[in-house]
């Protein structure tokens, strides 16, 4: 596990990540057209923001207070999606597309991140549960923006493949039995990494809305199946 550190230095990097999320947020602004208006801007930049801090929250709330590197490298991780975040408010006002080459690297670039922030952990033996339940919330927070962006290119259907990880959730809420662990499943985590990748690859301006919608049914059937897998494992436990 690896050492604790000064709470000056995770402070100092949450503080940075967040300048440089909300400058930018207000640099994506000046690309939109026509225009947002004051509150719409508002609105994009404060949804980006909002996405950082609530990162910081949980990782300030971890106990023991340990960062690592992986840490910093999913801290850049929720940079991006924030920035994705803010994007996402601006298609919604319809300011900015939502196929963009932009939009394209920094989703991709944040979900290529999602395996570097685990190997270092591996590397550096400071893996944890806490950050890797960081992790994967990071994970299906962008999953959710991206899925929003996506349905303005395919259809509002597609939503379903950002909810699907908070429809769990209230499952578990609900269904007590549902709260055990999971055994580790490589499959879970291969249609994870396929559900990212066909929604970010869903912002590229090159691709059509056919090849769009059927990638996207085809993610969201994996992601139906790998669900209703994980929910037969968690009944059969039960009994």
């Amino acid at each position: 596990m690896s050492p604790a550190v000064p709470p000056l230095r995770m402070g100092a990097q949450g503080a940075a990540a967040l300048v440089l999320t909300v400058l930018a947020c207000v640099l994506i602004l000046g690309q939109g057209s026509p225009r947002p208006s004051g509150p719409g801007a508002v609105a994009a930049v404060a949804a980006g923001t909002a996405f950082l801090l609530v990162f910081l929250a949980g990782l300030s709330r971890r106990r023991p207070r340990r960062y690592g590197p992986a840490d910093t490298v999913t801290l850049v991780r929720a940079g991006l999606a924030s920035v994705c975040t803010c994007w996402m408010v601006l298609t919604l006002q319809g300011a900015l597309p939502a196929q963009s080459w932009w939009l394209l690297g920094i989703s991709v670039t944040a979900l290529v991140l999602d395996g570097v922030d685990g190997a270092i952990a591996r590397r550096t033996a400071s893996s944890s549960g806490a950050g890797g339940r960081l992790d994967a919330e990071t994970d299906a927070a962008l999953i959710l923006v991206l899925s929003v962006v996506a349905a303005q290119v395919v259809g509002w259907w597609v939503l379903l493949s950002g909810l699907m990880r908070y429809l769990f959730l209230l499952g578990q809420w609900l269904r007590p039995r549902w709260r055990r662990p999971l055994p580790y499943s490589q499959a879970r985590r291969t249609v994870a990494a396929t559900q990212g990748g066909i929604l970010a690859g869903i912002t590229g301006p090159v691709v059509p809305w056919w090849l769009a919608a059927l990638a996207a049914a085809v993610g969201l059937g994996l992601l139906l199946w790998s669900f209703s897998r994980d929910v037969l494992v968690l009944e059969a436990q039960g009994r």
